[in-house]
């Protein structure tokens, strides 16, 4: 065995670790549940493909009401995990999605995107894209997937997802509202703890020194082509494209513990400041961190949470 096959190059816990050998291991997010009908929430589920020359595929999920005679809002969803672990197919995000989808009552598309380092950012965003595009195709007649086609409201499209699944709606977004595409109107998007970032400290990030090393380190891992911490994907500030965000409504949860609770209300700011004038709202959750709603879907703050989301996609 060599001598450096268990030497560390980066900690990235408790996601990845990246030896000097150049061997990943994958701490979290490994486990894979079956779709299923969910006993609780009684909410179906399935996968499908996307594209198989990309290997990008996704679960799709129907409220246990759902009637083919009313159409219901739609849901694009991007699970969190950095951009190197997770898939809508964990038991994490699998639970999450049973639990919003049946507090919302709306349809949804939860997107296996390809992760890094394997397949570097902004690989991320190009699958993203492609799966909104496979969305659009079901509204005009391209598509064949009938729990869509059948249940889901295309006047009433929403991105949401959490931590990096967040940044991926947000960026989703911009592109919307640059390209457009045929089919669907982006009513809204849902940000919980985006994870944005910046070259220089905002709040108290300058003080919280191995935090936000990690955080550093973390984006220029997984985007080794990046052109820095103010690159545009990260730091929608510097984004000159930002006054095209292409939706009506956008809703920010942050929480009090979390190091990229700054960035979530500066996003807003930054919003405003563009000339972006529609509708944009922060909630800070006191004594929470990180996608506490994800980790702890049952908590008290998390179920309201829930409630608040589910109110944003049908207000």
């Amino acid at each position: 065995m060599a001598a450096n096959s268990t030497e560390i190059l980066h900690d990235f816990s408790p996601m990845i670790l990246v030896y000097k050998d150049g061997r990943v291991e994958r701490i979290a997010g490994k486990d894979i549940v079956p779709a299923s009908v969910d006993s609780e929430t009684g909410v179906q589920s399935k996968d499908v493909e996307i594209s198989p020359e990309f290997d990008i595929s996704a679960r799709l999920y129907l409220p246990g009401t759902a009637n083919p005679g009313r159409k219901l809002p739609l849901l694009v969803y991007f699970h969190g995990g950095g951009f190197l672990v997770e898939s809508p197919f964990s038991s994490m995000y699998h639970n999450h999605l049973n639990s919003l989808v049946a507090e919302a009552n709306v349809v949804a598309v939860s997107v296996g995107y390809r992760l890094a380092p394997e397949h570097p950012v902004p690989i991320a965003y190009e699958d993203s894209w492609l799966a909104l595009k496979w969305v659009a195709s079901q509204s005009t007649g391209d598509g064949q997937e009938p729990w869509i086609q059948e249940n889901a409201d295309f006047d009433h499209v929403y991105l949401g997802g959490d931590s990096a699944g967040a940044n991926i709606a947000h960026n989703m977004a911009i592109r919307f509202g640059q390209e457009k595409l045929d089919g669907i109107n982006l009513e809204g998007i849902f940000l919980n703890c985006p994870y944005f970032w910046g070259k220089d400290p905002i709040g108290n990030e300058g003080t919280l020194y191995f935090a936000k090393s990690y955080v550093d380190n973390l984006w220029l891992y997984s985007c080794p082509n990046t052109t820095g911490l103010d690159d545009p994907l990260i730091n929608p500030a510097m984004d000159l494209s930002l006054s095209k965000l292409g939706c009506q409504k956008v809703l920010i949860y942050v929480a009090e513990k979390d190091i990229l609770k700054e960035r979530g209300h500066y996003y807003k700011e930054a919003l405003r400041k563009c000339g972006w004038d529609r509708e944009v709202q922060v909630v800070e959750v006191k004594g929470e961190d990180h996608v506490f709603s994800v980790f702890f879907p049952n908590s008290e703050n998390g179920k309201a949470m829930l409630k608040r989301v589910a109110s944003f996609m049908n207000g």
